[in-house]
């Protein structure tokens, strides 16, 4: 005879969890809305701390890690406790897991701004950060894991096999992605350079939006929307085909984000036939959500909980099914680089993770503190203001992407550039950038409103800090008859072997990476060398190094396309061997400035780039680049320059370094700035005084205007099959 055994939830970890995720929100709301008005207004970039080009990675750092983070672990501990019947493996790896994910955002807004960062998309954060991030990880995949082995329900129900799946291709995608040779406390490089690096990168960064914004929330939608619905999944079937498919999937479809560049075209097209494949799997989990709510939709109209998820929902559809569209090679010649792209995004994130998080909230707040909510007059009004602001954010950036791309792309009846000038193309859009300001205000607006009536909500209420339960212990329980396993799948089967069930999740996602990773590092001529291709001088290493730490990386491309509008614009189109020694690589992902990948070689001189960085608009009207005015004051720190040089060396950067002693280097470095500090007091006379060759703006000139030289040497490429 089974024994009952009666057990707590800790609901004081997913209290803390939900109160992280409603601030850290707010916050990085905030400084989205900033970046988006410092679009328009350039003059709101308040020195080099507050600038566009270092606020952005922390807004994106802020809502992925911090708003929907917290999330996302809010909703597993509260759910896996339940689904489990089992209170969390340990309560102090619990607090050690909260503590040390907020250390970790409190360190990406402290180093962020101050310009420390790999500028590697989602994973711009240093390499202390990032081992710290996998111990927390750790923590977190052994509380969970221990949650499951110590549960008292025999079968793992389909939100727990999402959480699976997100825990371990998560901590695959970070480790492999961070590999990194550091050079100081707060300064690495890539092991990774040129077109391996921009591969590993974004089958990091696509599944990290793949894994991190989409499983963990396919999870948090199979167990609260049932709950808030009060109605069971649609189909058990469905999900399985959900779930197995989509892990699969995802996992190849990351080369898509590096369409029409240096890489070789086997990948981007094996990228784009598994982003279509993607729509099946994608579609049949948002079916699968919204189907569950059948006879139910009265109760939508009236409960502000299901509008939210119901929009959120609706928005992974639209996300994963626009997504695997411009993965087609046609269309994404039009998108990407182009406000399209940001808008998509958006969708994704303010309405499906957005949405999604707030309507979890409005149900979880008055379950942990055994109350109503306090008005869902002020939750409705809450949906109407935050779906209005995605509209008002996401339409009019559509807009401006397909601006942006046909004025690049239009040539007059006599076969020039109708938009020569890029600016023309900024000024253009700048209307619109206004309207995005307007609908993010909105919505982190509505998301302030919903933080008063939650925090109104808690002080009306009475918080269980405890939840007792009950259940027979799982060795008690019986074993289901054949009839039942014949009846409910063979899957069942599986469900009842986490261990088994976590090493096929691996292998599902293993197997793309490994067929699209493995070639590029094994077959030498997928990424051939150009002789005429030679490592940076120390003066442009560390004029690189300036480039990455002011984030021009956020609005310059360095990829010129095999387009006829892009070789006509910029110049030759870019080639892999020309990256061989780049760690990282800067292909960028947005143009909202030209590319650079030609700077060096379009004739522009050094005062030219001195006084557009002192003050973008003197040398191109009606510009939005911020004023960088610290890099002329400030002077070249170069202690760590050698080790820089050496790092490089031990990645495989030819540098002599027989010769090159810390002395040798330094002397190079100085000889190259006087060069340059000489000609712009030759240019700019009246200001001979005040240029010394020992700043910044030395190094970052002695960069720009080394881009793109040693590729358009009439050298030819050095075939090594």
């Amino acid at each position: 005879m089974s024994q009952v055994e009666t057990f707590r939830y800790d609901n004081r970890i997913v209290r803390d969890f939900a109160f992280a995720s409603v601030i850290w929100g707010v916050v990085g709301m905030l400084v989205g809305v900033i970046i988006a008005l410092q679009l328009v207004i350039p003059a709101l970039n308040l020195g080099p701390f507050l600038s566009f080009g270092r606020l952005r990675p922390l807004h994106t750092n802020a809502v992925i890690f911090a708003f929907v983070g917290n999330a996302i672990f809010m909703g597993v501990y509260h759910s896996s406790q339940r689904l489990c019947k089992a209170r969390m493996f340990n309560d102090i790896l619990s607090r050690i897991h909260f503590w040390g994910w907020q250390l970790i955002i409190v360190l990406a807004a402290i180093s962020l701004p101050a310009g420390k960062t790999t500028t590697k998309e989602y994973a711009e954060l240093e390499w202390p950060i990032d081992i710290l991030i996998t111990l927390v990880w750790v923590v977190f995949a052994i509380n969970f894991f221990g949650t499951i082995w110590r549960r008292r329900e025999r079968h793992m129900y389909v939100a727990l096999w999402f959480y699976i799946a997100t825990i371990v291709t998560v901590a695959v995608l970070h480790i492999f992605n961070s590999l990194e040779a550091p050079v100081t406390l707060m300064k690495s490089y890539s092991v990774y350079a040129g077109v391996q690096d921009a591969l590993v990168q974004w089958w990091y960064g696509h599944n990290a939006v793949a894994f991190f914004l989409t499983t963990p929330y396919l999870g948090l939608m199979y167990y609260y929307l049932p709950k808030a619905a009060n109605r069971p999944v649609f189909s058990y079937r469905l999900s399985i085909i959900h779930f197995w498919a989509l892990i699969f999937i995802y996992i190849w479809a990351g080369p898509h984000h590096l369409l029409f560049t240096a890489l070789p075209d086997w990948a981007q097209s094996l990228g784009m036939v598994f982003s279509l494949m993607l729509i099946a799997p994608s579609w049949g989990g948002m079916l699968n959500g919204l189907l569950t709510l059948r006879g139910a939709w009265d109760k939508v109209r009236e409960e502000p909980v299901l509008k939210f998820l119901v929009v959120g929902i609706t928005s992974y559809g639209m996300a994963t099914l626009e997504g695997p569209l411009l993965s087609i090679k046609s269309v994404n010649a039009l998108s990407h680089y182009t406000d399209w792209t940001i808008a998509h995004v958006h969708v994704g994130a303010l309405g499906w993770n957005g949405f999604m998080t707030f309507g979890i909230l409005y149900w979880l707040i008055p379950q942990l503190y055994r109350t109503e909510l306090y008005s869902k007059k002020w939750a409705n009004i809450h949906f109407w203001i935050g779906l209005t602001g995605i509209l008002i954010y996401v339409v009019p950036l559509y807009w401006a992407g397909v601006t942006q791309s046909l004025m690049w792309k239009q040539f007059t009846d006599e076969g020039v550039l109708a938009y020569p000038n890029f600016l023309s193309t900024v000024t253009n859009i700048i209307p619109f950038y206004a309207m995005r300001a307007v609908g993010g205000t909105l919505f982190l607006g509505s998301t302030i409103f919903m933080a008063v009536n939650l925090w109104k909500t808690i002080q009306k209420g009475d918080f269980e800090a405890e939840t007792e339960a009950s259940a027979p212990a799982l060795r008690d329980q019986p074993m289901p008859s054949a009839e039942y396993e014949d009846h409910a799948y063979k899957h069942r089967k599986l469900e009842r072997l986490p261990f088994l069930f976590t090493v096929l999740s691996i292998l599902a996602i293993l197997i793309g990476g490994l067929v699209e990773l493995v070639p590029l590092y094994l077959i030498k001529s997928n990424v051939p060398s150009m002789v005429s291709v030679t490592p940076y001088s120390p003066l442009e290493l560390e004029g690189r190094d300036l480039y990455i730490r002011e984030g021009c990386v956020q609005c310059h491309s360095q990829m010129v396309r095999p387009f006829r509008s892009e070789t006509a614009r910029y110049g030759d189109y870019s080639k892999a061997g020309e990256f061989v020694y780049d760690h990282p690589f800067l292909w960028g992902s947005k143009r909202t400035g030209p590319d650079l990948a030609r700077e060096g070689v379009i004739g522009r001189s050094h005062d030219w780039h001195y006084l557009h960085m002192e003050r973008p608009q003197s040398t191109s009207p009606g510009s939005i680049m911020p004023d960088y005015p610290w890099l002329l004051r400030n002077k070249l720190r170069t202690k760590s320059t050698w080790k820089k040089i050496k790092v490089m060396s031990d990645l495989g950067v030819p540098y002599p370094m027989i010769d090159y002693t810390p002395e040798v280097v330094l002397s190079l470095l100085d000889e190259q700035a006087e060069e340059i500090a000489a000609e712009l007091r030759i240019k700019m006379p009246e200001r001979a005084e005040e240029i010394q060759a020992d700043r910044e703006i030395i190094a970052l000139i002695a960069y720009l205007q080394r881009l793109g030289v040693d590729a358009t040497k009439d050298v030819p490429f050095e075939e090594e099959l």
